[in-house]
């Protein structure tokens, strides 16, 4: 018995994961070489650390010359941090399946029995620890150099909007992820297109207060507004209200856009895998 079991051909069939260990198993090992990766190019950290410095800087200087309340330059402080979570949604996950075409990966993720939401989010959280990174230096730094005091309000509340901006964000970047795809080689310029507009709509350096009302609306519809207004109020105290619409109204549309983004991203990866199988193809252009 023990020389039958020890042959590898009489052996009996190794245990297939499946459901939802399969998922985490995928998102692991998608997550690793991205970890991996960056500890190996050490020069990649420096660079994303130090020149995002010059934009906090900058929008602090013209606070500071202008006399604005000190809560403005706690607001540049954390829209410098949050910067590197909409550059991590916008370049690892969004115009990540491109690449992955352009690279000779995308067919084995598609025949692979793997679910696509899963390779995405693997490549996100492996793209996280210099998001965090980067983030976590950027309110350090605010926070010694400039004095930037945080008042937090509520500790729940506030780990319930980031939580929930995290999930509605990176929701839309696996929507986003397909999209791109299904663009073809627009991708690389939607992606730069959409960079500095997003900048401004969620309001990185300023309260989308001050907006006109229906672009604030509209602005609304990207997790990262909605989610910086209801962090400032929650972390800084001012004796007016800089906030668009309350804490506890942001949090419901943050959770209706979570699992809104969750469902069409995954809708929108399942018809890109039809294609590929059904047509033979990716992109919606024809030959």
């Amino acid at each position: 018995m023990d020389n039958q079991n020890s042959n590898p051909l009489t052996r009996p069939y190794s245990h297939k994961d499946i459901g939802w260990r399969l998922f985490l198993k995928t998102i692991i090992a998608r997550s690793y070489p991205r970890i991996v990766g960056q500890q190996r190019e050490l020069s990649w950290v420096f660079f994303e650390i130090l020149l995002p410095m010059f934009a906090v800087c900058t929008y602090v200087f013209v606070y500071r010359a202008l006399n604005a309340p000190e809560e403005y330059i706690g607001f540049v402080v954390m829209g410098g941090a949050m910067t590197a979570f909409w550059l991590n949604v916008l370049w690892s996950m969004s115009s990540q399946l491109y690449w992955e075409k352009q690279q000779g990966n995308l067919q084995l993720y598609i025949i692979a029995p793997n679910s696509m939401m899963a390779i995405l989010l693997g490549m996100a959280v492996g793209g996280i620890f210099a998001t965090l990174l980067r983030a976590v230096t950027v309110t350090i730094f605010g926070t010694l150099v400039f004095s930037v005091k945080f008042e937090i309000v509520s500790y729940l509340q506030l780990f319930a909007v980031f939580t929930l901006t995290m999930i509605a964000l990176y929701g839309m970047g696996m929507m986003m992820a397909s999209a791109f795809l299904l663009f073809g080689r627009e991708a690389w310029h939607i992606a730069n297109l959409a960079q500095e507009p997003i900048f401004l709509a969620s309001g990185f350096f300023f309260p989308i207060k001050f907006l006109p009302f229906w672009v604030a609306a509209g602005a609304s519809l990207l997790p990262l507004t909605l989610g910086m207004d209801a962090m400032r109020q929650l972390v800084f105290s001012s004796e007016t209200s800089l906030g668009f619409l309350s804490v506890a109204t942001e949090i419901w549309i943050l959770a209706g856009l979570s699992v809104a983004f969750l469902v069409v991203s995954k809708y929108l990866l399942a018809y890109v895998e039809k294609l590929a199988v059904r047509e033979g193809r990716i992109t919606e252009s024809r030959r």
